[in-house]
Protein backbone atom coordinates (compact mmCIF):
# COMPACT_ATOMS: atom_id res chain seq x y z
CA UNK A 1 0.00 0.00 0.00
CA UNK A 2 2.80 2.41 0.87
CA UNK A 3 4.56 1.80 -2.45
CA UNK A 4 2.17 4.12 -4.26
CA UNK A 5 3.96 7.09 -2.62
CA UNK A 6 7.43 5.91 -3.59
CA UNK A 7 7.19 6.26 -7.30
CA UNK A 8 9.91 7.26 -9.68
CA UNK A 9 8.78 10.91 -9.74
CA UNK A 10 8.02 11.21 -6.05
CA UNK A 11 9.65 14.28 -4.42
CA UNK A 12 11.66 12.11 -2.04
CA UNK A 13 12.52 9.41 -4.54
CA UNK A 14 16.20 8.66 -4.86
CA UNK A 15 17.94 9.10 -8.16
CA UNK A 16 18.48 5.84 -10.01
CA UNK A 17 21.94 4.36 -9.80
CA UNK A 18 23.15 3.20 -13.22
CA UNK A 19 25.30 0.58 -11.50
CA UNK A 20 22.48 -0.72 -9.30
CA UNK A 21 21.49 -4.36 -9.32
CA UNK A 22 19.22 -5.58 -12.05
CA UNK A 23 17.07 -7.45 -9.52
CA UNK A 24 14.05 -5.23 -8.96
CA UNK A 25 11.65 -6.74 -6.37
CA UNK A 26 8.73 -4.69 -7.68
CA UNK A 27 9.29 -5.89 -11.24
CA UNK A 28 9.70 -9.49 -10.07
CA UNK A 29 6.47 -9.33 -8.10
CA UNK A 30 4.68 -7.78 -11.06
CA UNK A 31 5.86 -10.61 -13.30
CA UNK A 32 3.22 -12.84 -11.74
CA UNK A 33 0.40 -10.55 -12.88
CA UNK A 34 0.25 -12.41 -16.21
CA UNK A 35 -1.41 -15.31 -14.41
CA UNK A 36 -4.14 -13.37 -12.61
CA UNK A 37 -6.78 -13.93 -15.25
CA UNK A 38 -6.52 -17.67 -14.72
CA UNK A 39 -8.36 -17.26 -11.41
CA UNK A 40 -11.53 -16.40 -13.36
CA UNK A 41 -12.29 -19.81 -15.01
CA UNK A 42 -12.54 -21.69 -11.66
CA UNK A 43 -15.09 -19.16 -10.42
CA UNK A 44 -17.09 -19.38 -13.64
CA UNK A 45 -16.99 -23.19 -13.50
CA UNK A 46 -18.47 -23.32 -9.99
CA UNK A 47 -21.15 -20.72 -10.71
CA UNK A 48 -22.35 -22.48 -13.87
CA UNK A 49 -22.54 -25.84 -12.06
CA UNK A 50 -24.62 -24.78 -9.07
CA UNK A 51 -27.93 -26.11 -10.42
CA UNK A 52 -26.63 -29.16 -12.28
CA UNK A 53 -26.92 -31.77 -9.51
CA UNK A 54 -24.60 -32.96 -6.75
CA UNK A 55 -22.31 -35.13 -8.92
CA UNK A 56 -21.65 -32.33 -11.40
CA UNK A 57 -21.19 -29.79 -8.61
CA UNK A 58 -18.62 -31.94 -6.79
CA UNK A 59 -16.73 -32.50 -10.05
CA UNK A 60 -16.84 -28.77 -10.75
CA UNK A 61 -15.56 -27.94 -7.27
CA UNK A 62 -12.69 -30.38 -7.72
CA UNK A 63 -11.85 -28.90 -11.11
CA UNK A 64 -12.06 -25.36 -9.74
CA UNK A 65 -9.73 -26.25 -6.88
CA UNK A 66 -7.18 -27.75 -9.26
CA UNK A 67 -7.37 -24.74 -11.59
CA UNK A 68 -6.96 -22.30 -8.70
CA UNK A 69 -3.88 -24.14 -7.47
CA UNK A 70 -2.53 -24.09 -11.04
CA UNK A 71 -3.04 -20.31 -11.27
CA UNK A 72 -1.21 -19.75 -7.98
CA UNK A 73 1.69 -22.00 -9.00
CA UNK A 74 1.93 -20.16 -12.32
CA UNK A 75 2.23 -16.79 -10.58
CA UNK A 76 4.97 -18.07 -8.31
CA UNK A 77 6.73 -19.69 -11.25
CA UNK A 78 6.66 -16.48 -13.27
CA UNK A 79 8.18 -14.57 -10.36
CA UNK A 80 10.87 -17.20 -9.90
CA UNK A 81 11.62 -17.00 -13.63
CA UNK A 82 11.92 -13.20 -13.46
CA UNK A 83 14.35 -13.43 -10.53
CA UNK A 84 16.35 -16.12 -12.35
CA UNK A 85 16.57 -14.01 -15.51
CA UNK A 86 17.65 -10.90 -13.59
CA UNK A 87 20.63 -12.55 -11.90
CA UNK A 88 23.98 -13.44 -13.39
CA UNK A 89 24.39 -16.42 -11.07
CA UNK A 90 21.26 -18.33 -10.12
CA UNK A 91 20.18 -21.81 -9.24
CA UNK A 92 17.32 -23.41 -11.08
CA UNK A 93 14.05 -23.54 -9.12
CA UNK A 94 13.86 -26.61 -6.91
CA UNK A 95 10.13 -26.94 -7.62
CA UNK A 96 9.17 -26.58 -11.33
CA UNK A 97 6.11 -24.45 -10.61
CA UNK A 98 5.26 -23.50 -14.20
CA UNK A 99 5.38 -27.10 -15.40
CA UNK A 100 3.26 -28.23 -12.45
CA UNK A 101 0.83 -25.42 -13.28
CA UNK A 102 0.58 -26.68 -16.86
CA UNK A 103 -0.12 -30.23 -15.71
CA UNK A 104 -2.72 -29.09 -13.18
CA UNK A 105 -4.37 -26.84 -15.77
CA UNK A 106 -4.75 -29.84 -18.05
CA UNK A 107 -6.26 -31.88 -15.21
CA UNK A 108 -8.57 -29.06 -14.18
CA UNK A 109 -9.84 -28.53 -17.73
CA UNK A 110 -10.43 -32.28 -18.07
CA UNK A 111 -12.54 -32.26 -14.88
CA UNK A 112 -14.39 -29.18 -16.11
CA UNK A 113 -15.15 -30.94 -19.40
CA UNK A 114 -16.66 -33.87 -17.48
CA UNK A 115 -19.30 -31.52 -16.06
CA UNK A 116 -20.59 -31.02 -19.61
CA UNK A 117 -21.42 -33.45 -22.37
CA UNK A 118 -17.91 -34.83 -22.91
CA UNK A 119 -17.02 -38.44 -22.14
CA UNK A 120 -13.75 -39.48 -20.52
CA UNK A 121 -11.86 -39.61 -23.83
CA UNK A 122 -13.12 -36.21 -24.95
CA UNK A 123 -12.32 -34.69 -21.54
CA UNK A 124 -8.80 -36.10 -21.68
CA UNK A 125 -8.29 -34.54 -25.11
CA UNK A 126 -9.50 -31.18 -23.82
CA UNK A 127 -7.06 -31.50 -20.92
CA UNK A 128 -4.13 -32.30 -23.22
CA UNK A 129 -4.98 -29.32 -25.41
CA UNK A 130 -5.12 -27.04 -22.37
CA UNK A 131 -1.77 -28.35 -21.14
CA UNK A 132 -0.15 -27.73 -24.52
CA UNK A 133 -1.59 -24.21 -24.78
CA UNK A 134 -0.46 -23.41 -21.24
CA UNK A 135 3.11 -24.45 -22.04
CA UNK A 136 3.04 -22.49 -25.30
CA UNK A 137 1.78 -19.36 -23.52
CA UNK A 138 4.00 -19.40 -20.41
CA UNK A 139 6.89 -21.75 -21.20
CA UNK A 140 8.65 -24.05 -18.77
CA UNK A 141 10.84 -23.49 -15.75
CA UNK A 142 14.63 -23.05 -16.05
CA UNK A 143 16.16 -26.51 -16.06
CA UNK A 144 19.81 -25.58 -15.47
CA UNK A 145 21.74 -23.35 -13.09
CA UNK A 146 22.95 -20.04 -14.49
CA UNK A 147 26.72 -19.97 -14.21
CA UNK A 148 29.67 -17.73 -14.98
CA UNK A 149 32.44 -19.04 -17.18
CA UNK A 150 35.70 -19.73 -15.37
CA UNK A 151 34.16 -20.61 -12.00
CA UNK A 152 33.70 -24.10 -10.66
CA UNK A 153 30.38 -25.38 -9.37
CA UNK A 154 31.38 -25.02 -5.71
CA UNK A 155 32.21 -21.32 -6.05
CA UNK A 156 29.02 -20.58 -7.95
CA UNK A 157 26.95 -22.42 -5.36
CA UNK A 158 28.57 -20.31 -2.65
CA UNK A 159 27.71 -17.09 -4.47
CA UNK A 160 24.13 -18.20 -5.19
CA UNK A 161 23.60 -19.22 -1.57
CA UNK A 162 24.94 -15.92 -0.18
CA UNK A 163 22.88 -13.90 -2.69
CA UNK A 164 19.70 -15.83 -1.85
CA UNK A 165 20.24 -15.24 1.88
CA UNK A 166 20.96 -11.55 1.31
CA UNK A 167 17.82 -11.11 -0.76
CA UNK A 168 15.79 -12.88 1.94
CA UNK A 169 17.13 -10.48 4.60
CA UNK A 170 16.33 -7.45 2.42
CA UNK A 171 12.82 -8.71 1.69
CA UNK A 172 12.10 -9.33 5.38
CA UNK A 173 13.44 -5.90 6.30
CA UNK A 174 11.21 -4.20 3.74
CA UNK A 175 8.17 -6.19 4.87
CA UNK A 176 8.76 -5.26 8.52
CA UNK A 177 9.11 -1.53 7.91
CA UNK A 178 6.17 -1.50 5.47
CA UNK A 179 3.86 -2.60 8.30
CA UNK A 180 4.27 0.87 9.87
CA UNK A 181 2.92 2.63 6.74
CA UNK A 182 5.50 5.37 7.28
CA UNK A 183 6.32 6.93 3.92
CA UNK A 184 9.66 8.41 4.97
CA UNK A 185 10.98 5.26 6.64
CA UNK A 186 9.89 3.09 3.73
CA UNK A 187 11.82 5.38 1.38
CA UNK A 188 14.91 5.27 3.66
CA UNK A 189 14.89 1.48 3.76
CA UNK A 190 14.38 1.35 -0.02
CA UNK A 191 17.45 3.58 -0.42
CA UNK A 192 19.52 1.23 1.72
CA UNK A 193 18.25 -1.74 -0.29
CA UNK A 194 19.44 -0.12 -3.51
CA UNK A 195 22.92 0.30 -2.06
CA UNK A 196 22.97 -3.28 -0.77
CA UNK A 197 21.76 -4.68 -4.10
CA UNK A 198 24.52 -2.77 -5.85
CA UNK A 199 26.99 -4.78 -3.76
CA UNK A 200 25.11 -7.97 -4.65
CA UNK A 201 25.37 -7.09 -8.34
CA UNK A 202 29.11 -6.44 -7.94
CA UNK A 203 29.63 -9.85 -6.34
CA UNK A 204 27.61 -11.55 -9.06
CA UNK A 205 29.67 -9.79 -11.73
CA UNK A 206 32.93 -10.90 -10.09
CA UNK A 207 32.48 -13.70 -7.50
CA UNK A 208 36.06 -13.18 -6.35
CA UNK A 209 34.67 -10.27 -4.32
CA UNK A 210 32.57 -12.67 -2.24
CA UNK A 211 35.21 -13.07 0.48
CA UNK A 212 35.25 -9.34 1.23
CA UNK A 213 31.49 -8.92 0.93
CA UNK A 214 30.27 -12.01 2.74
CA UNK A 215 30.11 -10.38 6.17
CA UNK A 216 28.16 -7.46 4.70
CA UNK A 217 25.68 -9.64 2.82
CA UNK A 218 25.25 -12.01 5.73
CA UNK A 219 25.91 -10.67 9.23
CA UNK A 220 25.22 -6.98 8.53
CA UNK A 221 22.02 -7.55 6.55
CA UNK A 222 20.78 -9.94 9.21
CA UNK A 223 21.54 -7.32 11.84
CA UNK A 224 19.68 -4.69 9.83
CA UNK A 225 16.68 -6.99 9.60
CA UNK A 226 16.71 -7.70 13.36
CA UNK A 227 17.11 -4.01 14.18
CA UNK A 228 14.19 -3.17 11.90
CA UNK A 229 11.96 -5.78 13.54
CA UNK A 230 12.88 -4.46 17.00
CA UNK A 231 12.26 -0.86 15.94
CA UNK A 232 8.84 -1.78 14.55
CA UNK A 233 7.92 -3.49 17.84
CA UNK A 234 8.92 -0.38 19.80
CA UNK A 235 7.07 1.98 17.46
CA UNK A 236 3.86 -0.03 17.65
CA UNK A 237 3.78 0.56 21.40
CA UNK A 238 3.87 4.30 20.78
CA UNK A 239 5.92 7.02 19.05
CA UNK A 240 9.53 7.05 20.20
CA UNK A 241 11.63 9.88 18.76
CA UNK A 242 14.87 8.54 20.25
CA UNK A 243 14.38 5.08 18.80
CA UNK A 244 13.51 6.56 15.42
CA UNK A 245 16.62 8.77 15.41
CA UNK A 246 18.83 5.79 16.29
CA UNK A 247 17.24 3.66 13.58
CA UNK A 248 17.67 6.33 10.90
CA UNK A 249 21.28 6.82 11.99
CA UNK A 250 21.80 3.07 11.65
CA UNK A 251 20.44 3.18 8.10
CA UNK A 252 22.77 6.04 7.25
CA UNK A 253 25.79 4.18 8.63
CA UNK A 254 24.83 1.04 6.74
CA UNK A 255 24.39 2.92 3.47
CA UNK A 256 27.76 4.63 3.82
CA UNK A 257 29.61 1.45 4.76
CA UNK A 258 28.01 -0.65 2.04
CA UNK A 259 28.68 2.05 -0.57
CA UNK A 260 32.31 2.43 0.54
CA UNK A 261 32.91 -1.32 0.47
CA UNK A 262 31.36 -1.64 -2.97
CA UNK A 263 33.49 1.20 -4.32
CA UNK A 264 36.59 -0.50 -2.90
CA UNK A 265 35.67 -3.74 -4.65
CA UNK A 266 35.22 -1.90 -7.93
CA UNK A 267 38.56 -0.09 -7.54
CA UNK A 268 40.30 -3.38 -6.71
CA UNK A 269 38.76 -4.95 -9.81
CA UNK A 270 40.20 -2.16 -11.97
CA UNK A 271 43.59 -2.54 -10.29
CA UNK A 272 43.56 -6.29 -10.94
CA UNK A 273 42.69 -5.66 -14.57
CA UNK A 274 45.56 -3.17 -14.92
CA UNK A 275 47.97 -5.70 -13.44
CA UNK A 276 46.79 -8.41 -15.82
CA UNK A 277 47.14 -6.05 -18.79
CA UNK A 278 50.69 -5.07 -17.76
CA UNK A 279 51.69 -8.71 -17.28
CA UNK A 280 50.25 -9.60 -20.70
CA UNK A 281 52.02 -6.64 -22.33
CA UNK A 282 55.37 -7.68 -20.81
CA UNK A 283 54.86 -11.25 -21.95
CA UNK A 284 54.10 -10.19 -25.52
CA UNK A 285 57.13 -7.93 -25.61
CA UNK A 286 59.35 -10.79 -24.47
CA UNK A 287 57.91 -12.84 -27.30
CA UNK A 288 58.98 -10.12 -29.74
CA UNK A 289 55.50 -8.70 -30.39
CA UNK A 290 55.54 -4.93 -30.85
CA UNK A 291 52.60 -3.16 -29.17
CA UNK A 292 51.64 0.21 -30.60
CA UNK A 293 49.55 2.71 -28.69
CA UNK A 294 47.94 5.89 -29.90
CA UNK A 295 50.65 7.92 -28.25
CA UNK A 296 53.37 6.11 -30.19
CA UNK A 297 51.74 6.26 -33.60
Amino acid sequence: MARRFGGRFSPDAAAPDPRAAAVDPVRIKAAGSRGRLLYVPPFVLVVTSLGAGPAVLVTALAGAGVLTLAAWLLQEGLRAQAAYDARKIARRPVLPRKMLASALTGLGVALAALTGDSDIMGSALYGLAALALHVAAFGIDPLADKQVAGLDRFQQDRVARVVDEAEAHLTQTAAAIASLNDRRLIARVAGFQRVARRMIATVEADPRDLTGARRYLGVYLMGARDATVKFVEITRRGPDAAARAKYEALLTDLEQNFAARTEKMLVDDHADMDIEINVLRDRLQREGVSLKTKGNE
